[in-house]
């Protein structure tokens, strides 16, 4: 081998190839898809739920607390759990709204 043949492989290891240009963006692309754009979407549905909360609506905590809502306020909801006891939730830890009459269905 002489110093042109090495001169001719070192420079033509040394281009950046389009592959390697691509791969990092194609899974930054894949990770947005997949993670973050769902996640998204789902904490933009749970604030529209939380907004939609009214006086009556029986809920489920994250916690598992079943109640109905009996006062709303602006960060807080006082819950119904049983014929003498009512607590007060942050409405962020609503995790969703159940059907009427669901509550006494459940044993």
């Amino acid at each position: 081998m002489n110093i042109i043949d090495i001169a001719i492989a070192a420079s033509a290891q040394q281009e950046p190839s389009a592959l390697g240009f691509l791969l990092p963006i194609f899974i930054l692309v894949l990770m947005y898809f997949i993670l973050i754009r769902p996640q998204s979407k789902k904490m933009k549905e749970h604030k529209k739920m939380l907004t939609q909360i009214k006086v009556g609506d029986e809920i489920a905590s994250a916690g598992g607390i079943l109640g109905t809502i009996v006062k709303v306020g602006d960060t807080y909801v006082e819950v119904k759990i049983s014929s003498t006891t009512e607590i007060k939730l942050q409405k962020s830890s609503v995790s969703k709204i159940l059907p009427k009459n669901s509550i006494g269905t459940i044993k």
